[in-house]
């Protein structure tokens, strides 16, 4: 019975004769069709799985959604269809895991860094516009988290976030530019750093030597590869560099996000699964954004639309503001400069960037360089603001 059994197990080996008889083709069809099935399931299940996870990471701001909805009928209209605003908030709080190291937790936030990114209709470029975080403004009367009200006032602008979190900065920011701001994203220290080490760290010129205990980094002058707990002392440290003003830092915040875009560009991230999974898990696990873009959908479709743009079309620049007359330590906006780039962001028409000298839009004087350098970058129609673009934000 053995051999009897073993005969024609042996002629089912030869390959050009099994496939002649149709019963067993149409076997052999099922057979396929079965394990392609199982494949796709299992593959299509754990794309699910991830979608799902990333999905969940991402923390939605719906208190704010809910005060910026009941302020609806006095914020500015968005002028142009496609056109899209988003308000980049770095909180200092250090309550969260991880945040602790850098200062005892005090029970209020504020906003250590705020960047309006402008996306162009049509990708025709990006603008990141930073906001400084002493510039005097006119906060409105702000809905505070133990649901009391505080008085409209003028002060610095990071006091809005602290007063009533993200609505309040997103209020005060349209009061004082009139641009809708379309979505509003928040990270925290520690997402910074995770998002940093998802791709491999940063390569940045450190201009002068850096050791700053209060941001908790020591960095030597020439080529640098940051990691994230490196990244985040380099865009924060402020006391120790020049004379102690946000100015210096803002650019160094410009210049290394525009290495950012570089890197995440050039390895091609993006382009690659393996890769982009671990940068968009931390992305997603340290954002917490509003209900227009708490979905991984939301979230790819935004990096989509930046990644279609070249990075010579993505450009920094700081509102232009000067010290403020009574108080040499707080800015106030230097017009009508100021309000010429508001209307250039809120019409969707093009700025463009030049390097500075140190003086123009922080001292609210200009060379007779810079100027010529302006007038020789772009065309008289086009405005001019001293700022970078990210082609620049690599060190050669």
């Amino acid at each position: 019975m053995v051999r009897g059994q073993a005969g024609p197990a042996a002629t089912a080996t030869v390959p050009v004769r099994v496939p002649r008889g149709p019963g067993f083709r149409r076997h052999g069809l099922r057979v396929v069709a079965f394990l392609g099935s199982v494949a796709v399931l299992a593959a299509a299940g754990a794309g699910w799985w991830l979608y799902k996870k990333l999905d969940e990471n991402i923390t939605t701001d719906a208190s704010a959604a809910a005060e910026l909805e009941r302020y609806e009928r006095e914020r500015p209209s968005a002028l142009v269809r496609d056109a899209r605003n988003i308000l980049l908030i770095g909180s200092d709080t250090r309550a969260g895991s991880g945040n602790a190291r850098y200062g005892r937790d005090k029970g209020t936030q504020r906003s250590d860094t705020t960047i309006l990114l402008h996306l162009a209709a049509r990708g025709r470029g990006v603008t990141a516009v930073s906001v400084p975080r002493d510039l005097m403004v006119n906060i409105p009367s702000c809905r505070k988290s133990d649901g009391s009200r505080t008085a409209p006032q003028f002060a610095q602008f990071n006091f809005a976030y602290e007063f009533g979190g993200t609505a309040c900065t997103v209020r005060t920011l349209e009061k004082l530019t009139g641009i809708r701001v379309d979505h509003h994203v928040v990270v925290d220290f520690r997402g910074f750093k995770d998002m940093v080490d998802a791709v491999g760290g940063v390569r940045v010129c450190v201009a002068e030597a850096i050791d700053d205990p209060d941001a908790r980094v020591t960095l030597k002058p020439g080529a640098r590869t940051l990691d994230g707990e490196q990244a985040l002392g380099y865009v924060r440290a402020r006391k120790s560099l020049g004379n102690g003003s946000d100015t210096d830092r803002m650019d160094r915040q410009q210049q290394f996000l525009g290495a950012l875009v570089n890197k995440v560009q050039s390895n091609g991230v993006l382009l690659n699964p393996a890769r982009l999974y671990p940068v968009l898990d931390a992305a997603t696990r340290s954002v917490t954004t509003d209900p227009g873009l708490d979905s991984l959908k939301d979230l790819y479709d935004l990096s989509r639309a930046l990644r279609s743009v070249p990075t010579e079309k993505v450009q920094f620049l700081t509102i232009p503001r000067r010290p403020y007359r009574n108080d040499p330590n707080r800015d106030e906006l230097v017009q009508p400069r100021a309000n010429s780039l508001f209307k250039r962001l809120r019409d969707d028409k093009p700025v463009a960037v030049v390097p500075g000298d140190g003086q123009t839009e922080a001292t609210g004087e200009e060379s007779a360089e810079s100027s010529r350098r302006k007038r020789d970058a772009s065309p008289s129609s086009t405005p001019t603001f001293t700022g970078t673009n990210a082609a620049d934000g690599a060190c050669r």
